[in-house]
């Protein structure tokens, strides 16, 4: 089994606190707020990083469909625009917006929209927004 780490550090209250978010890999290490989270201070925040991280795997396995099916791709662009929104007392995440270009040589526009519709439902991080999580909670002193 392939296992990936994260980490978080959050001091202080919601809105007056400040957080530390980086990778287990240490590819990646940013401040994060409440600031950057709902407004647009400095710094990154979960939603951003989700898109990131979905991005990168639909263009992956967009880009693997696509030589599978004898289109190797020259490049594959994805952006991903996660909508975070109010709901109830509180904020969720209502949506993500993929948007993708690609340069396949040989293929048409039919078969690059099937295989970015299979991507988009079948990428690791698209399947992974459906599982279930456990969670281990320790009060420490």
């Amino acid at each position: 089994m392939i296992r990936r780490k994260a980490e978080a550090r959050w001091e202080g209250t919601l809105r007056e606190g400040k957080g530390n978010i980086k990778l287990g890999s240490g590819g990646f290490e940013s401040l994060y707020s409440f600031g950057s989270r709902f407004e647009d201070a400095k710094g990154t925040n979960p939603e951003e990083l989700l898109g990131a991280a979905h991005a990168g795997c639909f263009t992956m396995a967009l880009s693997l469909m696509l030589t599978k099916a004898g289109h190797p791709p020259t490049s594959v662009e994805t952006t991903a625009t996660v909508n975070l929104d109010k709901v109830g007392d509180g904020f969720s995440i209502v949506g993500i917006d993929l948007v993708t270009r690609g340069q396949v040589p040989g293929a048409d526009d039919a078969l690059f929209k099937r295989l970015a519709n299979d991507a988009k439902e079948n990428c690791i991080v698209s399947r992974a927004l459906k599982v279930p999580m456990t969670l281990d909670a320790t009060l420490t002193a």
